[in-house]
Formats: structure tokens, C-alpha cells, sequence
């Protein structure tokens, strides 16, 4: 959503900070806020000014018309303030329909003054550009400011001036007043456009002496500029509708929103409601609440929500598991129902969605069964057949009755079964499944053979854009009638390869001859080919880094997909226009502000470019082109006959309803000749009036539809058309969003510009009009397709359509990943791996999640034991494990290791060259003694040997005893390590038989030598082998597993690499320059015949 009401102080903060004038605006900053937890003496410390002036309360809570509704208290002292609120606040008031407590309150100066020096002034966003109203007369009683006020219209990249204000809006302002009021205004307007805001009234402005005072005011902001406007705005909070609380479960929605690249919304209309919502699609969650209150459902439904956009398993689940711990809180004595919905999904892997919330269902089952809730499901796209065998599987096992129905059942037909108008079919007919797309299916459907032949026929012409056509006086110039053709060519831009590939593939299964993709542009790589598939064959198609090296090496092209970013989408857009070959672009952000999208509108007016979007999955011409993932996977573009024409072409904001109109149209006539959805923006780059136009005028549409929404007035244009004969074909026609009327408090639903903001933008207006005028207007959304199914078999009937023969489209061959998500192939895996999986939402170590880790306190020993081991350890065997660490860190330069690493840091080498030269040191001699001693300690002792005959065998055998002995240590000088070590394990180990044998051995080797010690590798290698055997973790034969793979040198390895990097670091640190070893400590030995 963009355009987002802010509370009167935020309001004038925004104002008090920023605006830029001559003019003297008074009483900044000087408000108060104050609710039910409200400290009075610290409010009269930080506002002193409480305690000697006149004051005017009022709430701040979005209510229009508050001093017509009793709710402003003015000219009161600090105790009669406290008194008008002490009878106001916390208290349950009516507002037109809606139902409120009175929270926040704000109090301000009054300013004594007279009505002749209040005045209106409201600045408000349209498409074509921005009008600032002005009426001499403001306050309570303004009236009809739409009738009365001075209008200016600011075109979009046009600045207001004083000149202008002076002579359009101040005609009836006394002399002495033009000048403050006129520079006043043009800062205000200036104000509006630096900070994004989309609407800005004040009523009253009062003009004295004194300077200019902002009595009341009231404010919209583009919520979609955060990223702009962030450092002046800061963090917005942006309150509800009255009538409707804010619950901390739609902040939680809005934040998980807010950090995914996916749509995530939610509106608690009635907590306490019976019917239940979890839709799929902006478009299609507004259909399924117009359906629930068309079907009487309006008291009782308690939510209003979206998921869209792919969202992620684990955030679908966080999403599902919000909804159901909602609607589980309170019991209805009728139970309950959740209406899990959508339309057929473009790009979105249904089935793992529906593992999201099949998981919240499974942690729920409890409340869910003890609630008595019935869950209805109705899901079309990608994998949607294994989502709904997914779903169908958890109502057994958890015993929760879930009913579940694919695209072969109405979108909206599980609405009439939930709320008990239509019974539930046992066993629906279920569609194929999606691997069927790779055989030919030969219907009898039929489709229009003059349509046929004109569209897969078309010669391919040098200009592949009709010339813009003059329509008539007072209706919108038509750009171009055909926007693709059989031998379009496209630029994608971004690397969007699925999307690209969806398009390679459904340019083979119409027969085009060539790919309609013929490059990329992605800025962040340079300039390569990447690979797809065209049918059997693999191609390269080139991606640019530029757009200039793309547009200049390939002509041909003339429409441009971009697939960048809400941030970069204006530049890429704008650039793109700076090229005459380009008459099409299709823009698929969402979130670009309405400004910036303004500003593109204006320039592809003057530049005679269609833009398709922005908030929109594009577009398809059937046969021809498709836009990105318009139309989803190749089992619905066969499934919807998209890879031919028919008769139909159809006009929708909603990407997902597009998909589901394709499905409704493929059902009930020959099928779709071409469909584009504009996009759900306030000002979608293309109208539904200029596409309609072009269906008009194309010859091969034999009739229209157009899915239209609440908000805006395109429709109107319709209306008109079809009225001055401009429109002969027949309109099939319906405004989602009927709704919204029923509602008490204002609901902004899922596409930006889907909300009224007076009674004709409506789609209950808007509906009503359309009938009026002479389309075919259904009575609900329920039934468009039967409307839609009588007009065509009227056109059949009368000869306008001629159906023709079924031609069975090539094969495609299915993309192995995507066969494999499936589960129709199998594969053997190059790798095994059973420590860590990184492919869900959290890393998870040896099955345990990241955050359980840290929750646990588990430590570097406790990451090391799940990672190596596989084991939860003891926390004792943790700390041992972090002591050997750090005792092994290091141990001096001069030791191999450490040497090895610091002569390479000082011959230049980096930090992954040092520490491996150092690294590959260790072996038998020099630090890798652990496994070794583990190995002969724990040989001798499981065989029964003595500890002498133990030293005598090796002594016999010419083998030295592996972690005995040390070159500066001795009996008499005992390394402090192992000492600390020894005490650690003797205190906390279960048991230290192999450590005991160990020391005895110590015993003998020292009693011939003093240095011949347990050393601090075979220490730890017995140790090490003691706590394998008794925490209790391990089998014996796991225990020596470990020993024989090498496990215990690891310790070794891990804890010395922290020393060596400390000599790298010191090293460089040191800026010591290359090492060259001294010739006085080379003993220099050569044969005598060479020395002579």
C-alpha cells in the first residue's frame, strides 16, 4: 500500500521542520500529546506554556469533521482541558458507522481570530499531475469544497509559483493577505513534494497579523518512499482507521512484510468472528471478502489478509501460525471457518507455501480441534496438486475436517460451502497433474479459425507496433493496437533466468520460430552468455552489463521486461525510453512511489511507449508473446489453451486474477486472444481504457473483460466509450471490491489503489454505471463466468465467432529441477552430508537449529561435539574440549609450525598461504601426536598389557611411544598444561582408566629420564579417548571410530590455526620484511672433491 494516513502531529512535525517560507508560521512545535497513562506534571514541565495560555483539545485519531461532532474542546484553561478530557478519553464514541475508544489527544494553542482570516487550502496527487484547492472561507463550515474551491492543476515535473497562486487561487483574498498566503502556499506545495505526500489538507489556516497558524490538518504520505525520505521522516507510525484497534499481531505481520521480498498483510476487521481468511494474491483476497459478504457473511468475518509475491516456507508459516493462534482465542458457538484461498498462482510453488501452513495446522491441532474449525482450501498454480495432497493428508492425521478443491472448482465456490449455501462435493474432479504437460492432449475444443490463421500467419514487418491511432474528441489517445507480434523481441532486464526460460518455453510451444528473448541486461557482472533450453536444445543468450551495448547490438528489439527493483526500476525505465526502438516496457516492482511512477507516465506519453505496470506480472498474447511468469508454468498455459488464440481478450490489475481469468475464459469460450493486468498501483503506467481501445480495434477480439477494483475512475471512461459508440464490442465487465461499503472503518486492501476516496470510486458505483452504460454486468464475481459463457455462445450463435479445430501444441520437455521438486525422478546425490543443512529458514547443526545453540549457551565445545560428533556433550566434555583449544593455541616461534607461518608472512603471502604452510607441519613429529598416542595407549591397555611390558614392547620393537617426551619439560619441570588439564578431568570425568594406564607409563619413562613425560598431545589423546568411552554418548565401537578417523588431531589442528594467525598477524603488524635464514647457522657439508 503507498498512499497511508498520518496523525495530525506527525503531520505538522513534517511541516514545523521542513517548510520553506517567508512567511511566519507560528505555534511550531507547540502541541502536546496526551492519552489515558498521560503524566500531567511531566507534560506541564516539558510544556510550560499548558499552564498560561488558552488551549483547544481535540483526538488524533484520523476523525473527519471534529468540530462538527462535538469532538474539539477550544478557549479552555489546563483544568477545564482536563476536564472536557477526563469525560472524553477511553470512552466508546460513533463516528458515521464505525465504533471507537478515544486514546490519543492533542492539545494546542488557541489562537483567537476572526472567520475572515481562516481560509482552505488542500494539496492532493491525481495522475496527470497535482491540484492545490484554495477557498477564502475555511473552518467547520467550509461545506463542498469540491464545488466552491479555486482548483490548480501543478503538471507532474512542473513547478507552482507565486504568480500563479496569486491570479488562480487568492481572486477573493483581501489585498493585504495575497502576499503571505501566495508565498505560504508555494512553500507548502514545495513541502508536499520533498516529502512524498500524496495529500495535505489544512482547515482552517488562519492568516493574522502575527503570521500564519495551522489550526487543523490532515495528511497522506507515500509510504513506498521510506527508502527516499527516511533521514526526514524517520520511523512513521501510521495509526488505524477509527473503529478499528491496532493489534500487535498486524505490527508483527507488517515487520515480517516489511523484511521479505514477498507481499505478507494483515487487518483484523472482527476478532471475535467466525470466518477466517488465509488468501493468496492481492486481487483474489478482495474477491473472497466480497464473496463472504455478498453471502452475509460481513458480521462475522475477522480478518482481511494477503500472502503473495513466493513467500518462503518458514514465512508462510509464521504468517498461517499468526492467523490460527487469532482465531483460536475465542469460541463460537457455530465453530469456525478458514477460508484458505487463491487464484491460480503465476510464478509461487504452491506446494511450498502449503508446507508453511501445514506445519501451523500440525503445532495448532489442539485449539484448531477444540475450536471446532473447518478448513476450505482452493489453490491453482505450480506444484498446486501436490500442495493440496499435502493438505488433504494433514485433515487425516490431525483429524481437522479439510476440504480441498484444485482449479477445476470455481475460485470462489469453497465461500458458499463454508458458509453452508452449497453443499461440498465428496470427491471433486481433479485436473491433471502437473508432469502431464509433457504429452499432447487432443480435446475437442475448438478455436476460432480466422483468429488462428491472422495471428500465427502475420508477416513480419519492419515496424512490429501499429501506428498510434486519433481516437475521438475527449477520449485518450491510443498508443499502438498491437503490442506483440508473432516476431516480437525482447530485452530482459535483471537476471531472472525461471522467468526467462518460462518464456523460451511457451515461445516453443506456440511455434514461434525463434526465442522472443534476445538478451539480458544485468549490471552487477560483466558481459557473458547464459544458458537455456529451447525445447531439447540448450542455447546461449548474452547478457549486457550496459543497456547501450544490448539496444545498439540487437534492433530488433522493441520491449523491454524489467524485472529491476523498487529502488532502481525509475532509472532503468527512464534510460530505457532514451531509446526509439522501444515502444513496449513492462514494469514488475512493486513499491515504486507514485511520484516516480508519475514521472515515467508523463515521459512514454510523450514518447508514445505502453508501460505495462509497475505491481504487475505483465501480460500474454497467446501464440505470440508472453511477459515473464504471466500465465505460470507450462501445465496452465496448456491446461488455459494460452499457446493459441481465441476470441477473448481480457484487462485486470491483479496478476494472480489474470491467471485466474485465463482459467474462467479457457473454460467457458475458445479462449484468450490477449490479456495484459496493468498492476495494482494507484497509477498504473497503462489504463484499463488504452488497452480496451486496443481490443476495440484489433480485428481477431470478438468480445472484452475487463476485472476492474474499488478505487480510481478508469471505469467511468468505459462507460463513456461504450456510450458515444466509441466501444461496439461486447464488455463483459466487474469491479472487485463491492465490500468495501459494508465495512464501518476504512480498509485499505492488498494493491495500492484499491481504496475509495469518495462514494464514485466504489466498485458498487462502479458496477452500477457499467450496467447502466450497456456492458454485461454480473451480480457477483461468483458469477462472471457464467456471464461470460452467454455472451460468447451469442457471438457463436450470430456467427461473429467460428470456432475451429483443436491443433495439439509441441511437446516440452520438463526442466530437471523442476521434475525433480515433483518427485517424478530420482537421482543418486554427489554428496552425503549429515552435520549441517543451510536450505531452510535456519541453520541447523547436526538437527539442531542456530538459534537453539546460542539459546543453549552451548559454546565453541558444544558447536564442536554436534559438528564432529554428532552428540549434545556433556557440558563438561564442552569445556575440555575449549580448554585443549586453548592450551594447543600455540606454543612459541620456534616450533615448525609457527616458524613455517612466519617465514611466509614475511616473504609477502596471505593470510590463507601462511597459515596452510604452517598447517602442513603437523604430523607425527610435530603436533599430530594425538591420534597416534590415543592409538597405541588404547592398543596396549584393551589387550591386558602391563605398563612395563608396555615400554619393554616398544622398546624392543625400535618404536618411540607416541605423546611421551618433551625437549624442554621434565618431571622436575612439569608442564603447567598438562597439569591443568589433569586436574580438569580427574574433577569432572566419570572415569580416567586409559589416562591412569598413562601415568603409570610416565612413572617408568621418567625414572630412566626425567624428561620423558606425558606430554600435552599424548594427554590429551588419552584423555580424549576416556571421554569418548564414558559420557555415556557413545558405543565402544563409535568411540574407536572416532579415534581411527583422525578425530583427536583435529583438536589439535583447530586450536594451533588460532596461533598461527596470531603469528601472521604479529608479523604483519611488525612490517618485517623478507626472512632469510643466517649463513653462521648453516652448517655447510660438501663432498671434499667439490670443496677443493
Amino acid at each position: 500500500m503507498s498512499a497511508k494516513a498520518i496523525s495530525e502531529q506527525t503531520g505538522k512535525e513534517f511541516l514545523y521542520k521542513y517548510i520553506c517560507t517567508s512567511a511566519a508560521v507560528q505555534n511550531r512545535f507547540r502541541y502536546a500529546t496526551v492519552a489515558a497513562e498521560t503524566d500531567w506534571g511531566r507534560l506541564t514541565q516539558e510544556h510550560p506554556w499548558l499552564l498560561t495560555e488558552r488551549l483547544v483539545v481535540k483526538p488524533d485519531q484520523l476523525i473527519k469533521r471534529r468540530g462538527k461532532l462535538g469532538l474539539v474542546g477550544i478557549n479552555l484553561d489546563l483544568q477545564g482541558a482536563q476536564e472536557w478530557l477526563k469525560a472524553r478519553l477511553n470512552k466508546e464514541t460513533t463516528v458515521g458507522k464505525a465504533k471507537g475508544v478515544l486514546k490519543n489527544f492533542l492539545i494546542e494553542p488557541f489562537v483567537p481570530h476572526t472567520q475572515e482570516e481562516e481560509f482552505y487550502v488542500c494539496v492532493y496527487a491525481t495522475r496527470e499531475g497535482d491540484y492545490v484547492l484554495f477557498h477564502h472561507e475555511g473552518g467547520v463550515e467550509v461545506g463542498d469544497v469540491d464545488a466552491k474551491a479555486q482548483r490548480l492543476m501543478v503538471a507532474v515535473d512542473e513547478k507552482l509559483s507565486e504568480e500563479q497562486v496569486t491570479e488562480q487561487l487568492l481572486t477573493h483574498v483581501p489585498d493585504g493577505k495575497k502576499e503571505v498566503l501566495a508565498n505560504f502556499i508555494v512553500g507548502l506545495f514545495n513541502l508536499y513534494e520533498d516529502l512524498y505526500f500524496t495529500y495535505l489538507e489544512i482547515n482552517p489556516l488562519v492568516v493574522t497579523q502575527n503570521g500564519v497558524y495551522i489550526l487543523d490538518m490532515a495528511a497522506k504520505i507515500d509510504a513506498t518512499a521510506d527508502y527516499i525520505c527516511k533521514a526526514k521522516w524517520g520511523d512513521v507510525e501510521f495509526p488505524p482507521p477509527f473503529g478499528r484497534e491496532a493489534y500487535p499481531e498486524e505490527a508483527y505481520i507488517a515487520d515480517l512484510d516489511a523484511k521479505s521480498g514477498a507481499s505478507l498483510k494483515l487487518t483484523l476487521l472482527n476478532p471475535r468472528g467466525r470466518i477466517w481468511t488465509m488468501v493468496a494474491g492481492g486481487g483474489a483476497s478482495v474477491v473472497y471478502s466480497d464473496t463472504i459478504c455478498d453471502l452475509g457473511g460481513v458480521d462475522e468475518l475477522a480478518n482481511y489478509g494477503e500472502y503473495s509475491g513466493a513467500p518462503s516456507e518458514q514465512q508462510t508459516y509464521d504468517y498461517a501460525k499468526t492467523i490460527l493462534s487469532l482465531m483460536t482465542r475465542e469460541k463460537h458457538l457455530q465453530g469456525k471457518v478458514l477460508i484458505i484461498g487463491g487464484s491460480i498462482a503465476n510464478f509461487t510453488n504452491v506446494a511450498a507455501t502449503f508446507k508453511g501452513i501445514v506445519r501451523a495446522i500440525k503445532d495448532n491441532q489442539g485449539p484448531l480441534k477444540e475450536h471446532e474449525v473447518t478448513i476450505f482450501v482452493r489453490r491453482g498454480g505450480p506444484n498446486y496438486q501436490e500442495g493440496l495432497r499435502v493438505m488433504g493428508e494433514v485433515g487425516k492425521t490431525t483429524g481437522i475436517p479439510i476440504h480441498v478443491f484444485g482449479t477445476e472448482t470455481h475460485m470462489t465456490a469453497i465461500v458458499g460451502m463454508a458458509l453452508g449455501h452449497r453443499p461440498i462435493p465428496n470427491q471433486p474432479p481433479m485436473d491433471a497433474h502437473t508432469a502431464n504437460f509433457l504429452l499432447n492432449a487432443s480435446n475437442s475444443a475448438k478455436t476460432p479459425a480466422t483468429t488462428r490463421t491472422a495471428s500465427f500467419s502475420e508477416p513480419r514487418t519492419s515496424n512490429d507496433v501499429s501506428p498510434a491511432k486519433k481516437s475521438k474528441a475527449g477520449l485518450p489517445a491510443a498508443k499502438a493496437t498491437t503490442l506483440f507480434r508473432k516476431h516480437t523481441k525482447a530485452i530482459v532486464w535483471g537476471m531472472q533466468t525461471r522467468a526467462v526460460q518460462g518464456m523460451l518455453d511457451f515461445d516453443y510451444v506456440c511455434s514461434r520460430d525463434e526465442p522472443s528473448v534476445a538478451a539480458m541486461v544485468y549490471p552487477f557482472t560483466g558481459d557473458h552468455k547464459q544458458k537455456f533450453y529451447w525445447g531439447h536444445k540448450e542455447i546461449l543468450i548474452p547478457v549486457y552489463k550496459n543497456m547501450t551495448d544490448a539496444m545498439k547490438k540487437h534492433p530488433e528489439v522493441d520491449v523491454l521486461i524489467s524485472f529491476a527493483s523498487l529502488r532502481s526500476a525509475f532509472d532503468s525505465t527512464v534510460e530505457a525510453m532514451q531509446y526509439p526502438q522501444i515502444h513496449t516496457i513492462a514494469i514488475i516492482a512493486e513499491g515504486i512511489p507514485e511520484a516516480q511512477t508519475r514521472r515515467m507516465i508523463k515521459m512514454a506519453d510523450e514518447k508514445g511507449v505502453t508501460i505495462i505496470g509497475p505491481a504487475t506480472v505483465g501480460g500474454i498474447k497467446p501464440g505470440c508473446f508472453k511477459i515473464g511468469n504471466t500465465g505460470g508454468m507450462l501445465d496452465n498455459i496448456l491446461a488455459s489453451k494460452l499457446y493459441r488464440p481465441g476470441s477473448v481478450a481480457y484487462v485486470s490489475r491483479s496478476g494472480g486474477m489474470s491467471n485466474e481469468l485465463n482459467n474462467i475464459i479457457s473454460r467457458t469460450t475458445d479462449g484468450v486472444y490477449e490479456g495484459v493486468a496493468i498492476g495494482g498501483d494507484r497509477y498504473p503506467g497503462s489504463t484499463f481504457m488504452d488497452h480496451v481501445l486496443r481490443y476495440q480495434d484489433t480485428p481477431g477480439i470478438k468480445m472484452i473483460v475487463v476485472l476492474g477494483e474499488i478505487g480510481g475512475t478508469e471505469e467511468y471512461k468505459i462507460c463513456q466509450g461504450i456510450s458515444e459508440g466509441r466501444i461496439t464490442k461486447p464488455v463483459v465487465c466487474w469491479c472487485i471490491g463491492t465490500c468495501a461499503t459494508m465495512f464501518a472503518s476504512e480498509v485499505q486492501f492488498g494493491h495500492a489503489g484499491a481504496c475509495a476516496n469518495q462514494a464514485s470510486e466504489t466498485a458498487v458505483a462502479k458496477n452500477q454505471a457499467l450496467r447502466d452504460a450497456g456492458a454485461y454486468v454480473p451480480k457477483s464475481f461468483d458469477e462472471l463466468g457464467d456471464v461470460i459463457r452467454t455472451v460468447y455462445e451469442e457471438l457463436v450463435a450470430n456467427g461473429t465467432i467460428v470456432p475451429a479445430e483443436e491443433v495439439p501444441p509441441p511437446t516440452v520437455p520438463m526442466d530437471y529441477s523442476w521434475a525433480r521438486e515433483l518427485g517424478l525422478i530420482r537421482k543418486p546425490a554427489s554428496f552425503m552430508t549429515s552435520i549441517c543443512d543451510e536450505r531452510g529458514q535456519e541453520l541447523i547443526y547436526a538437527g539442531m537449529p542456530i538459534t537453539e545453540v546460542f539459546k543453549e549457551e552451548m559454546g565453541l565445545g558444544g558447536v564442536l561435539g554436534l559438528l564432529w560428533f554428532q552428540r549434545r556433550l556433556p557440558r563438561y566434555a564442552c569445556q575440555f574440549i575449549e580448554m585443549c583449544l586453548m592450551v594447543t593455541a600455540d606454543h612459541g616461534p620456534a616450533v615448525s609450525g609457527a616458524h613455517n607461518t612466519i617465514v611466509c608472512a614475511r616473504a609477502g603471502k596471505d593470510l590463507i598461504s601462511s597459515l596452510t604452510s604452517g598447517l602442513l607441519t603437523i604430523g607425527d613429529r610435530f603436533g599430530g601426536a594425538l591420534d597416534a598416542a590415543a592409538k597405541q595407549f588404547s592398543k596396549a591397555f584393551d589387550s591386558g598389557m602391563l605398563p612395563m611390558e608396555f615400554v619393554n614392547k616398544m622398546k624392543k620393537d625400535g618404536k618411540l611411544i607416541m605423546g611421551i617426551g618433551h625437549r624442554v619439560k621434565s618431571i622436575n619441570n612439569p608442564d603447567m598444561r598438562v597439569q591443568i588439564l589433569k586436574d580438569f578431568v580427574k574433577q569432572h570425568f566419570p572415569a580416567t582408566q586409559l589416562l591412569d594406564y598413562a601415568l603409570d607409563v610416565e612413572k617408568i619413562t621418567t625414572s630412566k629420564k626425567p624428561n620423558l613425560i606425558l606430554n600435552v598431545d599424548g594427554f590429551i589423546g588419552v584423555a580424549f579417548v576416556d571421554l569418548l568411552r564414558t559420557c555415556g554418548g557413545f558405543t565402544r565401537d563409535e568411540a574407536d571410530e572416532f579415534v581411527d578417523i583422525g578425530a583427536l588431531n583435529g583438536i589439535f589442528v583447530l586450536g594451533r590455526s588460532m596461533g598461527f594467525i596470531g603469528h601472521y598477524l604479529d608479523q604483519k603488524r611488525l612490517k618485517q620484511g623478507l626472512y632469510r635464514h643466517p649463513w653462521d647457522d648453516i652448517s655447510y657439508v660438501l663432498p671434499e672433491h667439490m670443496s677443493m
